[in-house]
């Protein structure tokens, strides 16, 4: 997959257990770990927007691109 979820590398970095981010932030647990993994096909700007306000980061810190040409063929079979 292209994009890349670098989730947990904040909330290690924030020292703050997944439990505790997704009762702050309002989701299950379980969607929460779908996040994690990369198992999700998009992500609400509302969900991203409360995840980077509560361990005070940017999007990019979470999610990054790894582009590849797979990618270009993919979307355009799509």
């Amino acid at each position: 997959m292209p994009v890349i979820v670098n989730l947990d590398v904040m909330l290690a970095r924030r020292k703050v257990r997944s439990k505790e981010l997704a009762e702050a932030i309002g989701i299950t647990e379980s969607n929460l770990s779908l996040l994690k993994s990369g198992k999700v096909k998009g992500v609400r700007f509302s969900t991203l927007a409360a995840i980077c306000r509560y361990l005070d980061c940017q999007p990019g810190d979470i999610l990054a691109y790894d582009a590849s040409d797979d990618d270009l063929r993919a979307a355009s079979e799509d």
